[in-house]
C-alpha cells in the first residue's frame, strides 16, 4: 500500500508540474526576446518543485522526474521495481497534465503561444541534435547532482532542501528555455509531445528521443560523479 501511495504522489506531482509549468509557457510564451514570459516560465517550473517538495516530498521524495529517479536508483536510494513504478506514474501524470491543458485551452479558446503544449524542441539551437543533446545532458547533470547533494543524509539541509532544488530548476530553465525549452525531465517532455501529436503537431514527438536519452544520460553521470565525491569525503572524514 505504501508503494501505491508513492506512485499516486508521483502522478499528482508530475501532473501539477506539467499543468503549471507548461501551461505558463503556453499562456505567456517563452521567447528569449520577451524576457517577461521567459522568466515567468522558469519561475513556474521552479516554484512547482518547491510546492510539491513540501506537499508530497514526505511521501515519495517528490522525484516527479524519471531522470531524478534514475539518479536515486544508481546511488542506491531505491530498488528497480520501485523505479519502474515511479517512471510509469510520472509519465501518466505528465500525460494527464498535458491532456488537462489541451482541454482548458481548447474549451477556453486560448492561444497556445508555444504551438505544442509547451513541448521541447531544437529551434533554439537551429535544429542541431548534438547541441540540444549536450544542453540537456549538462543541465540535467547540474540539476540531479544538486538533488543528490541536498537530499544526502550527510548534507543536513533539513527543510530548506525543497527550496534549493526549486531554485536550481529555475536556474537551469533560465539558460535552457531559449535553447531546447528545457526538459531535464523525460516525463515532462513525453506528455506534451504525445498530446501535441494527437492534436496534429508531430514534430515534438519526432524529437522526443533526445529529451528522454539526454536527461537520463545526464542523471547517470551525476549519480556516478556524486557517488565518487561522497565516497571521497567519507574516506577523508
Amino acid at each position: 500500500m505504501q508503494s501505491v501511495k508513492k506512485f499516486i504522489a508521483e502522478f499528482i506531482g508530475t501532473c501539477v508540474l506539467v499543468t503549471l509549468g507548461c501551461g505558463t509557457a503556453m499562456l505567456v510564451g517563452c521567447s528569449a526576446e520577451v524576457g517577461g514570459g521567459y522568466i515567468l516560465t522558469a519561475l513556474a517550473f521552479g516554484l512547482v518543485i518547491v510546492g510539491m517538495a513540501y506537499c508530497v516530498g514526505n511521501i515519495s521524495g517528490c522525484h516527479i522526474n524519471p531522470a531524478v529517479s534514475l539518479g536515486v536508483l544508481l546511488t542506491g536510494g531505491m530498488k528497480i521495481g520501485e523505479f519502474i513504478g515511479y517512471v510509469i506514474s510520472q509519465c501518466l501524470g505528465a500525460l494527464a497534465g498535458a491532456g488537462l491543458l489541451a482541454a482548458i485551452f481548447s474549451l477556453g479558446g486560448v492561444t497556445d503561444e508555444t504551438g505544442g503544449f509547451g513541448s521541447n524542441g531544437l529551434a533554439g539551437v537551429n535544429g542541431s541534435v548534438a547541441a540540444g543533446f549536450i544542453v540537456e545532458v549538462v543541465l540535467t547533470f547540474i540539476f540531479v547532482l544538486t538533488i543528490l547533494g541536498v537530499t544526502s543524509k550527510k548534507a543536513g539541509h533539513g527543510s530548506f532542501g525543497g527550496l534549493v532544488i526549486g531554485l536550481t530548476l529555475t536556474l537551469v530553465h533560465i539558460l535552457g528555455i531559449g535553447l531546447t525549452g528545457t526538459s531535464v525531465n523525460p516525463a515532462r517532455s513525453f506528455g506534451p509531445a504525445v498530446v501535441a501529436a494527437i492534436s496534429g503537431n508531430t514534430e515534438p514527438l519526432s524529437q522526443l528521443w533526445i529529451f528522454i536519452l539526454a536527461p537520463l544520460a545526464g542523471a547517470a553521470i551525476a549519480a556516478v560523479c556524486y557517488t565518487f565525491l561522497e565516497s571521497g569525503k567519507a574516506d577523508k572524514d
